[in-house]
């Protein structure tokens, strides 16, 4: 099976010499911040999203100083959001540590979302890279939008595949697709390039976001408890599917159980059981199938290099994930 270090081979000197300049950029005078940049740095994930903008700026050309700008500037908005989310969740864990709003209270962690948010614009603006800002702004606009929407939506759990599709573009395909965005466009990449860049992180980030709703009706062997989805109140493609196909008192029963009794067990078992009975789990998954070859489809139109070849590699692994 492949691993994280084999689809890095291409980029692997990049992604070294990218954890060292990332922890530059978020360097500050004031020991609290320090520290708390250093505790965020320190427990980062796989770095998926980094890996997105290397490898797409070397299918798209010459990996430059831009793109590592590229890259910080992804992970340092990205960063931002992730500490506001935990604020407005009121979570106190994040990747199974310990969030900075547990540690260090609300009150600090807006302030360090607003930090990073001010450092990934300032080092857009002291280099001029005004496209990489633009891009990577338009996506912190949609994701912000996304999940407002997904929370409007939540009320009345009306959404349709429609908006299901709309939302899960703005709130998670939107950064997948900007990281493709900003790596073409650092190794200044033509506006029809940027765009099939874009357009391929879009397809991926959609796929991936599929695999994270199916992932609500796994086992327990998942790094996501089973049925969270149902418990937060989320419309996943398997369950709007699963309730388009139900009789008019079916329905109401499982909305009911999802609005009312979605803190018991039991009915997120029962929630969980009608989904699959009704063929939820294998449509998801098909369309899933079909949205993560249309990004190999996409992928296929760059010329054929190392670069790519991880790329597609890249897309399996976020895809097949098992957590």
């Amino acid at each position: 099976m492949l691993t994280i270090q084999d689809i890095q081979a291409p980029i692997a000197d990049e992604m070294n010499a990218f954890e060292h300049k990332f922890r530059s950029f978020m360097k500050s005078n004031v020991m609290l911040l320090d520290k708390i940049m250093n505790y965020i740095v320190k427990r980062k994930g796989k770095q998926i999203r980094p890996m997105f903008v290397f490898l797409s700026a070397g299918v798209c050309g010459e990996i430059t100083e831009a793109t590592y700008r590229g890259a910080a500037l992804i992970e340092l908005l990205h960063t931002a959001t992730l500490v506001h989310d935990d604020v407005v969740d009121d979570s106190n864990y994040r990747r199974g540590f310990f969030s900075v709003n547990a540690l260090w209270k609300n009150k600090i962690a807006v302030l360090v979302g607003d930090y990073l948010l001010s450092r990934g614009l300032l080092l857009s603006i002291e280099h001029g890279d005004f496209s990489l800002l633009q891009i990577v702004s338009t996506a912190v606009r949609e994701m912000s939008e996304g999940e407002l929407l997904q929370i409007e939506k939540a009320r009345r759990l009306d959404i349709t595949e429609d908006v299901y599709f709309e939302i899960i573009r703005q709130k998670t395909a939107s950064l997948i697709a900007s990281c493709c965005a900003a790596g073409a466009s650092s190794a200044a990449a033509d506006a029809d390039t940027v765009a099939r860049a874009r357009l391929f992180g879009e397809k991926v980030g959609i796929a991936f976001q599929i695999k994270d709703d199916l992932f609500d009706y796994g086992n327990d062997e998942i790094g996501k408890p089973v049925g969270i989805d149902i418990k937060e109140k989320k419309m996943t493609l398997p369950l709007i599917y699963a309730l388009n196909r139900a009789g008019w008192w079916e329905k109401r029963h499982i909305i009911n159980l999802i609005k009312n009794e979605s803190n018991q067990p039991a009915k997120v078992r029962e929630v969980i059981g009608f989904v699959k009975e009704s063929g939820g789990i294998a449509y998801a998954t098909e369309v899933m199938k079909q949205y993560e070859a249309e990004a190999h489809r996409t992928l296929l139109t760059f010329p054929d290099s190392p670069y790519r070849d991880s790329l597609g590699q890249l897309v399996r692994y976020t895809i097949e994930r098992s957590k």
